[in-house]
């Protein structure tokens, strides 16, 4: 196998799941990106806005893990959406130690505006790719993002020998 990845001229992301995923989350987020035009939000941070939206406020640990980042990188993406008034960090009533964030009335704006974008983005998605593809690819990422994968790939042949 090690002689076939070597020699092969097509690359890694043949071999290698994560390359791979990688090399197409990349390329698909250009896409999503340009979609986005001028309304000055990458597809990430218009994730981001969505999933607040969704969630409420919800604290910065259940926004991470939801997200599937870890607190330091959410921190950084969240970073402009605070400077520009999107969103907000605000103490939880029950535990002033726990921060929730929340949308501004500024950011539901934002992403009720910028959803417009990424429906179109999305339909073209679904139209190049093919809606039931399309699909089926969404409910396997999200297998592949759920903590119970996580948990079965680290357990998984764990013992080399």
């Amino acid at each position: 196998m090690a002689d076939t990845i070597d020699n092969d001229e097509d690359g890694v992301w043949l071999y290698c799941s994560n390359s791979a995923i990688r090399r197409a989350a990349r390329q698909l987020g250009q896409l999503y990106d340009d979609a986005m035009g001028d309304s000055g939000l990458k597809g990430t941070q218009f994730s981001l806005l969505s999933q607040i939206r969704l969630l409420g406020a919800p604290s910065l640990k259940t926004l991470a893990n939801a997200m599937v980042m870890d607190l330091s990188a959410l921190g950084h993406t969240l970073k402009p959406l605070l400077r520009d008034g999107l969103v907000e960090l605000v103490p939880d009533e029950q535990d002033r130690r726990v921060k929730r964030v929340r949308l501004t009335p500024v950011g539901r704006a934002k992403q009720k505006e910028v959803a417009t974008r990424w429906k179109e983005a999305q339909r073209r998605f679904d139209e190049v790719f093919g809606e039931d593809r399309s699909a089926e690819l969404r409910r396997t990422l999200a297998l592949i993002s759920s903590p119970e994968f996580a948990k079965a790939f680290a357990t998984t042949g764990s013992d080399p020998s």
